[in-house]
């Protein structure tokens, strides 16, 4: 399975990712029609700063993922091919996958009243943050199994 991983060192914190993200969620699909959607989309990625670096921050499809324990209406899946997915005709909105990822990783969505996390761009060849990243920072590749 394919994974994001990212060099915090090549981050400029510029957040060309996240506009691509929210994009790429939006109802239209288009950065000018998605800023007048009468519900704003959001990335389902964030980016932290600490100690003057620049932390990319996004679901991991954890082997063993606390969001899938914690979530009361088996909303959160996880398969071996895919990663972790989100039902959200299940979703109950409770956030406790929110509190659960040991990441950060899951953000509220307020008004949907549902928990967004990376999908990895699932219906595209690639994650559209790739694309979006001017410094290469984001890098999607299979993921590194440690022995």
């Amino acid at each position: 399975m394919k994974q994001l991983y990212y060099k915090a060192d090549k981050c400029l914190g510029c957040k060309s990712c996240l506009i691509a993200c929210a994009v790429v969620h939006s109802e239209s699909g288009d950065l000018l029609k998605a800023i007048r959607e009468k519900i704003p989309p959001l990335p389902r990625k964030k980016i932290l700063f600490s100690k003057g670096k620049n932390y990319p921050v996004s679901c991991r499809s954890c082997k063993d993922p606390k969001c899938l324990d914690a979530c009361m209406a088996a909303a959160i899946t996880f398969d071996k091919e895919k990663g972790v997915s989100h039902d959200k005709a299940r979703c109950v909105g409770c956030w406790m996958c929110v509190m659960a990822c040991p990441y950060g990783a899951i953000r509220p969505d307020i008004a949907a009243k549902i928990p967004l996390r990376c999908d990895k761009c699932k219906d595209k060849d690639e994650p559209s943050c790739i694309v979006a990243c001017p410094t290469g920072a984001i890098i999607w590749e299979e993921e590194v199994l440690s022995k």
